[in-house]
């Protein structure tokens, strides 16, 4: 019952959809809680606002450094971030946090880092730690020009690293594009991942609000 959250790039809502899962499970009586395993943009005590959204949706207590187990200042690219501050970011420490985590909770909910080839040393990426977490993916696809691309890519990606994609989430971050239901019946026709929900667009995203638009008993088929 735990998931893996990654997106077609930065800044495509997956904290939003995160949060809207741990809310969402919750409501069926689940214990719950949210990980990000890397954040970077903290403030000065080392926090980060996308951590914070998924510890307020968690409803099981944990420490701040087990849902996040690396945060860094600079809102830059993980391993770029990892070696300005002289660290290495390393799985074990990660996968100890996660173990930890799924022996409280009966859902995590695990969100990357940006997209899903991002580096986070110089050896491993997202797609790694994706795949020695061993979860069910599921991909928040950013809805603007040039999702299809995008989305497609990250499908053909999570299939070569031998993961299941359990669903996929359309969330609309262009009030005004252009075909919207045209690009989401496209992805329809060619992701093999069932949709789980249709996120329209908001001046304020209320994860609250977006559980209610979620379909969980579509990951439940898988």
């Amino acid at each position: 019952m735990s998931y893996f959250i990654t997106g077609t790039d930065t800044g495509v809502g997956k904290t939003l959809i995160s949060g809207a899962l741990l809310h969402a499970f919750a409501a069926q009586g689940q214990r719950v809680v949210g990980m990000k395993p890397v954040a970077v943009g903290c403030d000065d005590n080392g926090h980060n606002q996308d951590v914070k959204q998924l510890q307020a949706a968690s409803n099981v207590l944990v420490s701040y450094g087990q849902i996040n187990p690396y945060s860094f200042l600079d809102p830059i690219a993980p391993h770029i971030a990892a070696r300005n501050a002289g660290v290495r970011i390393d799985f074990a420490r990660i996968l100890t946090s996660y173990h930890e985590l799924a022996s409280q909770a009966d859902v995590v909910i695990v969100e990357g880092a940006g997209g899903f080839r991002v580096p986070l040393n110089n050896n491993q990426d997202i797609a790694d730690l994706a795949m020695q977490l061993g979860l069910p993916v599921i991909l928040v696809v950013g809805m603007r020009l040039g999702c299809l691309n995008h989305a497609l890519l990250t499908a053909s990606a999570i299939e070569a690293c031998g993961l299941k994609c359990a669903g996929w989430v359309a969330n609309v971050l262009d009030a005004d594009m252009l075909a919207l239901q045209a690009n989401i019946v496209a992805l329809q026709q060619r992701l093999l991942a069932p949709l789980l929900g249709v996120v329209p667009w908001q001046p304020q995203p209320d994860a609250r609000m977006v559980a209610l638009q979620l379909k969980l008993e579509l990951l439940e088929e898988i």
